[in-house]
């Protein structure tokens, strides 16, 4: 990325990013409909509340590997390959022994955790079941996370597509043929989820040995590295906490929707999912600026990072208009896909106000992630940090006031103002590091 236009490399690095996002969102909307028509309206309900905890804990693993594969654009752009490989297998080590430990205090704190969040009791146990099973599944996503960071942080953002789209096929068939041919339960759904998460994570591992040497770490390079683990963290845990901080919000504005009824957080489970087609997508072009700037930064090129920025959030908002434009017009048919029988017009009803104003509102983290992703490119891990702490603290707090008032509109209407704010602080903060930094 550190030659030719700037537009085509964040749209080819993008997009592959895009489509897998889509695969493994498409993956998360079809579990929710066979589990919402196939099991009930229940166990759909006892997913939303566990999706937030598992995202909890899925952001704040990637986090780590958001920050380490900064490190690790910076060393291939700087053709540091011993640092690349050093960083590789830092993470990897570090995070195993991470991973296992959140896994284990996340089976054993389940029952606290539902508590906390007033869960209702008709769904109290089959939650705590598929909470504990899915836990399983944090250190396979660890792994996949951390050798996909690796192969995007040396531009091959294609690779990991691959692995997640046949993970995302593997868990959608198991879960038509156990559940919706066979009817087993939410035990199977949990199960299914964890089998395609090790899958993915075993894929990715083999294509690295075979097809990769540029990222294979060398036998005296299998050891945690103090020094290069100071700067993971220093990155890592920044990025790990902002990740973290979105879930913790979302937990948060979960626990105001169940306290609206089983309908509401049936709706909620729904509209979330669409709303993750939107959100985390966008991410993911914030992800290709990241990228870019950080490559052009360690190869000494800062006349490129501004153009490169200006492009990325033209990517931004034109998929902004696409996605809203496609929810407004489909929102009603969107929120019935998840949900039949009894109650279905009243959960359709709800989850269609919602994506009404969402579908506008969209734009706004557009804008937000693509300077996330100019902060991170640029090393500025605090910067990144404060502004999601501001915007998730104003949205947790909007919902707690507005959602008891007006139901699931006043969530949305919080995460307006939540962006909005964010706005205000990320664009001058922008214009002064340009300044500094002498990028005007």
């Amino acid at each position: 990325m550190t030659q030719g236009a700037p537009l085509g490399h964040l749209f080819v690095y993008a997009v592959p990013l895009v489509l897998g996002n889509w695969l493994q969102l498409a993956y998360n909307a079809v579990d929710s409909i066979i589990v919402g028509r196939f099991i009930g309206q229940d166990a759909l309900a006892a997913e939303g509340v566990a999706g937030p905890i598992m995202n909890l804990v899925i952001l704040a693993i990637t986090g780590v590997c958001i920050g380490a594969g900064v490190l690790m654009s910076e060393a291939f752009g700087a053709d540091k390959t011993d640092t690349l490989r050093e960083t590789l297998a830092t993470t990897l080590l570090f995070g195993a022994a991470l991973c296992c430990g959140v896994a284990l205090v996340g089976i054993l704190c389940t029952p606290w955790i539902l508590q906390a969040l007033a869960v209702p009791d008709s769904i109290l146990s089959i939650t705590a079941v598929y909470l504990r099973i899915t836990f399983l599944g944090a250190p396979f996503t660890f792994f996949y996370n951390a050798l996909a960071a690796g192969l995007k942080s040396v531009g091959d953002s294609k690779t990991p597509l691959r692995f997640l789209a046949f993970s995302a096929v593997l868990n959608a068939v198991l879960d038509l043929v156990l559940i919706g041919g066979m009817g087993f339960g939410i035990v199977c759904s949990a199960v299914t989820t964890v089998v395609a998460e090790a899958a993915s994570a075993l894929l990715a591992a083999m294509y690295l040995v075979r097809r990769v040497p540029l990222l294979c770490p060398g036998h005296n390079q299998w050891k945690i590295q103090p020094q290069l683990l100071g700067r993971i963290l220093q990155y890592g845990a920044i990025t790990a906490l902002q990740q973290a901080v979105q879930p913790i919000c979302k937990v948060l504005i979960q626990g105001q929707v169940n306290a609206l009824g089983v309908e509401a957080i049936a709706a909620f489970n729904a509209v979330t999912r669409v709303d993750d087609f939107a959100f985390t997508p966008e991410q993911s072009i914030a992800s290709a600026i990241t990228t870019y700037i950080a490559q052009n930064r360690g190869a000494g090129q800062p006349q490129r990072i501004r153009p490169g920025f200006a492009a990325g959030l033209r990517l931004e908002l034109g998929y902004w208009a696409l996605v809203g434009t496609l929810t407004w017009w489909l929102r009603e048919p969107l929120v019935a896909l998840f949900v039949k029988g009894e109650g279905a017009a009243q959960v359709v009803s709800l989850g269609s106000e919602y994506l009404a104003l969402m579908a506008l509102f969209y734009g706004l983290p557009a804008l937000t992630n693509g300077f996330q992703g100019f902060y991170r490119g640029m090393g500025k891990m605090t910067t990144t940090l404060l502004g999601t702490c501001l915007q998730a603290g104003l949205r947790a707090l909007g919902a707690a006031v507005l959602a008891p008032r007006m139901g699931l509109t006043g969530i949305a209407w919080a995460c307006a103002f939540g962006w909005c704010v964010m706005l205000l602080y990320e664009i001058p903060y922008y214009l002064y590091t340009c300044h500094k930094k002498r990028l005007l």
